[in-house]
């Protein structure tokens, strides 16, 4: 949502203007780059209520009623973790007699009680939230995009609910999941959106619809469910940026970027598409930082395959497959289970590669324990120029342009530009546990 918002105009006020519960779910692109608002309540510039991640990367919530906070709530603790969705909900009770039991946040199922700022609205304060205004979904009325994704987004009018009314723990892994057969009572002024991919349409049945404001809303694989990988910003340099949801990567100089996935055992496919002439697609150990600067392809931990068409590890190239350039998409099918990686220049796997049948790879013992003790992450450099490249790990996008025609997917688990070898699955959490 890196410069895409959503809006909805309320004419009449809610039910109750001093009880709402905003409950949602966001995974951060970009981290320590400004402020980031998920949602805000906006009348003028002395009437706003906002949530958002501040610079600091500290989640605060605040109200500007009349030209003062009468609310202002900033945690200590910092979200800086770019491959995770976290669930957050603001329960508000303005009737509450304890100014503690008013305003509470929750993260993940947790209240929160470590608060930099901490000023509570005085009792029977009315509010922005539920008032006639506009609500902004991914922006703090027309700036401070989120960049980063949102997903089951609700509002509730009138009723301060806690976080199992929207999610709860798993019985078997003991994590925080989404909790899709949602019972509430949404008010005159409630809404949920984004139930099911990209749809602006209120599902709550107040026909409370929003628009798209700006930009574009992108629908996407990705969700509180099923976390796909990206590349990483926190285990990069500064020469290289990410964005498109840290899909999309520019080079400058020969830097390197990992994904933020590393796995150690299961055959997993992802697909690159090539925007430049001196590229190459790889895995390697993401936790030897010093590739990241020194160059990869000298590495021992690290396997590429380079638009030449050479194959090099450990500072080795060999004559290998053929050359590819900008528009070309490579895949590659990384088989840790048997230690072996394949590449394909659009759709077809080089020197007679079959990854369904374990044939003829590009290289073997990727698993072997004194290489990848840590496993292998996706991964992409240059040994030339500047240079762009955008992943496909599962969303359907290269950047923002949708795969031509997805290819099959036994499965079920991803959309791709080509047919995914029999065996293998995306790179994603639901993929880690087929």
């Amino acid at each position: 949502m890196a410069n895409t918002s959503l809006n909805k105009n309320f004419s009449a006020e809610g039910d109750n203007i001093y009880k709402w519960t905003y409950s949602f779910w966001v995974k951060r692109s970009k981290i320590s780059s400004g402020d980031h608002a998920m949602a805000s309540a906006y009348y003028s510039a002395t009437y706003e209520g906002r949530i958002y991640f501040r610079g600091t990367d500290q989640l605060e919530v605040y109200d500007y009623w009349n030209g003062s906070y009468t609310l202002q709530k900033k945690l200590n603790r910092k979200f800086r973790d770019t491959s995770a969705w976290y669930h957050i909900v603001i329960s508000n009770d303005n009737t509450q007699a304890s100014a503690d039991d008013r305003t509470k946040i929750y993260v993940n199922g947790v209240q929160e009680t470590s608060f930099a700022t901490n000023t509570q609205y005085p009792q029977n304060q009315r509010t922005t939230f539920g008032n006639d205004y506009t609500h902004y979904i991914g922006t703090g009325y027309t700036f401070d995009y989120l960049d980063g994704s949102m997903s089951h987004i609700h509002f509730i009018d009138g009723t301060a609910y806690t976080p199992t009314s929207f999610g709860e723990t798993d019985s078997t892994t003991g994590e925080w999941k989404i909790k899709t057969d949602v019972s509430v009572t949404y008010g005159s002024n409630g809404y949920f959106i984004l139930k099911d991919g990209n749809s602006v349409t209120d599902q709550s049945g107040n026909s409370n619809n929003f628009t798209v404001g700006s930009g574009t809303l992108t629908k996407t694989e990705d969700n509180p469910s099923n976390v796909f990988a990206t590349m990483n910003p926190n285990n990069t340099t500064s020469n290289v940026t990410l964005t498109n949801g840290n899909t999309s990567v520019s080079l400058n100089g020969t830097y390197t970027t990992y994904g933020t996935i590393q796995v150690t055992k299961g055959k997993f496919y992802w697909e690159q598409k090539i925007n430049g002439s001196s590229l190459f697609a790889s895995v390697a150990d993401g936790n030897a930082g010093s590739m990241k600067t020194v160059g990869l392809l000298n590495e021992n931990y690290a396997w590429a395959y380079r638009s030449d068409g050479n194959k090099q590890t450990g500072g080795t190239a060999t004559s290998w497959g053929n050359s590819f350039t900008t528009n070309d998409i490579i895949s590659t099918a990384l088989d840790m289970d048997n230690g072996k990686i394949y590449w394909a220049k659009n759709g077809v796997w080089q020197e007679s590669g079959n990854p369904a049948t374990g044939a003829n790879p590009a290289f073997t013992g990727l698993n072997t324990s004194s290489y990848a003790p840590d496993g292998l992450t996706p991964c992409v450099g240059q040994y030339s120029g500047d240079q762009n490249t955008s992943f496909n790990f599962g969303n359907g996008y290269f950047g923002t342009t949708a795969v031509a025609s997805a290819g099959t997917n036994a499965s079920g688990n991803g959309i791709f530009e080509y047919d995914v070898p029999n065996g293998f699955t995306a790179l994603s959490t639901k993929g880690l546990n087929l």
